[in-house]
């Protein structure tokens, strides 16, 4: 469950509702935004988390001046800075799982990438793999669509990035939401990762209820049985209602694809279509 389907914040009392709700709809991880780690209270957090017993992923996206793959060093500096904060977080708070757009901005850039900005992000996420190992620590680099990054739109350019970076620990993480918008086959891209696939997330095409939209879950779920996929399925969807006036306009979540007052029935419906899948593929 991504912690913005219960709140936007991540204060203790937040924390704690978000655990208790996801906790009662039947899930076993929860997964934190870090975009800015120096808000999150990662002993608190460990804390809340044993209370419930949840496991946590947490995740991010950089921003335009602090991004891995500009060609501008001050700013690689200021992102590798950046992550390394939330790595620090990350482990506090015991999450096994650091995913995201790890290796650019969250935003859309007006030029392609460059050679020297993509070798400066493969160059930085492999420095922090080497940390983030000795953490214990998996990285997820996110594939997201054309508005969101220039860098790793799909599958086959995440494992040409990952097999750039060369550490065990950098997989990578698939979205159904952005899959339906950048891959000709949601199946077929699940079997390019191959047993790099680490992290999934299931969000519907509007960010709404899972099963409403246009997002092909028959051909995601039956591509993730054939490869034995095992991670983490985690249920994202967002709603101005919820999600931080800033996060918003990062995401254009401009409208309520559901309201505060859905937030267990979307959960729990959620898991229910999510375990559905599983079974009628075999997952």
């Amino acid at each position: 469950m991504h912690a913005l389907v219960w709140t936007g914040g991540w204060s203790e009392a937040d924390a704690r509702d978000a655990c208790a709700r996801t906790k009662a709809a039947g899930y076993d991880l929860i997964e934190i935004p870090l975009l800015d780690p120096s808000s999150v209270d990662a002993e608190m957090t460990r804390q809340v988390l044993d209370e419930y017993n949840l496991r946590a992923a947490t995740s991010l996206g950089l921003s335009f001046d602090a991004d891995v793959s500009s060609e501008d060093d001050a700013i690689v500096a200021a992102g590798e800075a950046l992550l390394n904060d939330a790595l620090a977080a990350a482990a506090g708070m015991g999450a096994k799982y650091m995913c995201g757009i790890l290796y650019s901005s969250l935003g859309k850039y007006s030029t392609g990438p460059t050679a020297k900005g993509r070798a400066n992000a493969v160059a930085a996420i492999k420095r922090l793999a080497v940390h983030a190992g000795a953490l214990d620590v998996t990285l997820g680099l996110e594939v997201v669509n054309r508005y969101e990054t220039n860098l790793i739109n799909t599958a086959e350019q995440a494992m040409a990035f990952v097999t750039d970076v060369d550490e065990p620990n950098v997989l990578i993480h698939l979205d159904s939401y952005h899959m339906n918008i950048e891959e000709k086959s949601l199946r077929d891209a699940v079997h390019v990762c191959g047993d790099r696939l680490g992290y999934v997330h299931v969000g519907e095409s509007d960010r709404g209820a899972l099963g409403t939209g246009t997002v092909d879950f028959e051909g995601l779920f039956r591509g993730l049985a054939e490869a034995g996929y095992n991670g983490p399925i985690t249920f994202e969807s967002f709603s101005a209602e919820v999600v931080s006036p800033s996060l918003s306009d990062v995401l254009c979540i401009w409208r309520n694809p559901w309201s505060y007052e859905q937030r267990d029935e979307l959960a729990v419906g959620a898991r229910t279509y999510v375990l559905e899948m599983m079974e009628r593929f075999g997952g």
